[in-house]
């Protein structure tokens, strides 16, 4: 293993708490862990809450590889059973409580998606209805007898819910008990977690020592911005980047984040360390570096992680054709037109529409363009007597040709 002073500042990178005396207090926990020359047990829960995993969700995964690249044992927990519950931590409302047949059905996929950041070789995974489905009532009364209602009231989720009248469901209290025991359960020395779930990694450290072990050490992250560069990055909300999209899809949401985000990017979810970071921020500080370069850097090296470098040099070229030197692409769909046809049902039938509804509000929107012409009218006629180029948005293409000028392609 790497001496501790190498090692500590590419395991604290990105670790946010909000509390100083809790980050001192972890870094020297953490310090004196390693000291003890042994791989540390590493792990984070995730609770299959969605099939397709967001870059968002990368911040912990990227994390555990760098404790795996430095030699400790990583453990991918898949949230089975906490996932009937549901973490409320980071929630203004109670979730919406999944069926075990939904959870399983989206946990197919998490392995999958993780794999292409963690070392299949070196990562242990684990289903924590291993133990949790084998507690008792007599179990569940004994973690519970050592917190306090005021204890979960003073998280501000639960806070703000209980000063405006919402209810506060009793099973929600039981979730930090449940992630707890996960710690319990698996003996670790370190958690990893986002930093609204600071509450429930505590909550391990409190269990473990309730049973003997020595408590974990707890790592939290901030969140991770959408590409609007303020709010969190959620499906619901449209801002994110999912690691299975395409690489020219993924390389151009890249380029449309806000500058002021990059360095938090390369920080959460890149493999760059603190010392190939550092001069990228001292660059942008003294205008150096362009903020243009800086982003097509991280546009290459996110899509490399998920893609391979050669798309990621692909994508590069086609964001250079499409967006900076303003041509076309040269890898367009053709779509064939035989006859005079409704724009909403071409773009509906192309597949740059999921449907004639969505086909509609993106020309009211003023999303679409003939040969570079906005589409103004949900009751244009398109009619092709010669190739034609239709966009959606800033990075849907599809080529126009007459029926005549199908053939010999």
């Amino acid at each position: 293993m790497k001496p501790i002073d190498e090692q500590m500042p590419i395991l604290m990178q990105g670790v946010e708490f909000g509390d100083p005396q809790t980050q001192q207090t972890m870094e020297s926990e953490l310090r004196e862990r390693l000291a003890e020359g042994r791989p540390l047990r590493v792990y984070c829960g995730y609770d299959p809450t969605s099939a397709d995993l967001t870059l968002g969700h990368t911040i912990t995964m990227r994390k555990l590889r760098q404790f795996q690249d430095l030699g400790h044992d990583a453990i991918f927990l898949i949230g089975d059973f906490t996932g009937l519950v549901g973490d409320p931590s980071d929630k203004e409302s109670a979730r919406r409580q999944q069926t075990p047949e939904e959870i399983v059905e989206k946990a197919k996929t998490y392995v999958e998606q993780a794999f292409k950041i963690l070392d299949p070789e070196k990562t242990i995974i684990r289903h924590n209805s291993e133990w949790l489905s084998k507690l008792t009532f007599v179990d569940l009364i004994q973690m519970a007898s050592h917190f306090t209602v005021q204890q979960f009231l003073a998280r501000d989720n639960f806070a703000h819910r209980y000063a405006k009248g919402e209810p506060i469901w009793l099973h929600e209290f039981l979730y930090a008990l449940m992630q707890g025991r996960d710690a319990v359960a698996m003996e670790t020395d370190v958690q990893l977690g986002g930093s609204e779930q600071l509450f429930n990694l505590l909550v391990g450290r409190k269990l473990q020592e309730m049973f003997g072990q020595k408590p974990q050490i707890c790592l939290t992250f901030p969140i991770l911005v959408g590409t609007d560069g303020y709010l969190r990055m959620s499906k619901s909300t449209g801002n994110y980047i999912g690691i299975d999209e395409p690489p020219e899809e993924m390389y151009g949401k890249v380029m449309s984040l806000p500058d002021h985000v990059m360095l938090d990017y390369f920080t959460l979810v890149t493999r760059y360390t603190p010392d190939q970071i550092s001069p990228i921020r001292d660059g942008l500080a003294h205008g150096s570096l362009h903020p243009r370069d800086v982003k097509m850097e991280l546009a290459r090296e996110i899509v490399s992680i998920f893609h391979g470098d050669a798309a990621a040099q692909q994508a590069e070229e086609h964001f250079r054709t499409v967006f900076q030197e303003r041509e076309l692409p040269p890898d367009m769909p053709t779509h064939v037109i035989e006859a005079p046809t409704s724009i909403v049902d071409l773009l509906a039938a192309s597949g740059l529409a999921s449907s004639k509804g969505e086909a509609r509000r993106l020309i009211q929107q003023g999303g679409v363009r003939l040969d570079g012409e906005k589409v103004s009218s949900i009751d244009q006629v398109v009619t092709v007597e010669k190739e034609a180029v239709l966009q959606v948005g800033r990075r849907k293409f599809l080529k126009l040709v007459p029926s005549s000028g199908a053939e010999g392609r």
